[in-house]
């Protein structure tokens, strides 16, 4: 059996961006498709705008089970996203301002996608001028 190398930073880092697309999926499913069942449609619900369409009646007002499926799962995902993102902030030397934007970002819909594009593009921006300057740094073989 083969022993395999796992760098902490690139693990980190991954699982960083897989967290802020899975909590920015979740974060447009609460927004736009549960808080609104809850709160907009249905004869109960607290705003009542518009009735619930005929037969789907248990999937809006404030029983919604909608809350059920995407807004319990987006909080505890939300609070492993933090985590991570403090993993990450801490393994790379982020200064604080950087860290609580990149948090923030998860708490409003579209833009947690946009961090995260910005901040791979500046890691591997910065992964690749450390290697260049590692390779630059490589005394040249003597014969």
């Amino acid at each position: 059996m083969g022993v395999f190398a796992v760098d902490k930073r690139r693990v980190s880092f991954a699982l960083y961006r897989l967290l802020a697309y899975v909590t920015g999926v979740f974060l447009i499913g609460l927004t736009f498709f549960a808080m609104p069942a809850k709160y907009l449609v249905g004869e109960t619900s607290m705003f009542a705008l518009v009735p619930a369409p005929q037969g789907w009646e248990h999937w809006f007002g404030p029983e919604s089970p909608l809350m059920l499926y995407i807004a319990m799962p987006h909080g505890y995902i939300y609070m492993l996203y933090v985590l991570v993102v403090l993993w990450v902030a801490l393994d790379r030397r982020w200064g604080a301002g950087r860290t609580l934007g990149v948090v923030l970002a998860g708490t409003i819909p579209i833009l947690g996608f946009v961090v995260e594009h910005r901040v791979a593009k500046s890691e591997s921006a910065k992964e690749r001028s450390v290697a260049t300057s590692d390779a630059a740094q490589e005394p040249a073989p003597t014969g």
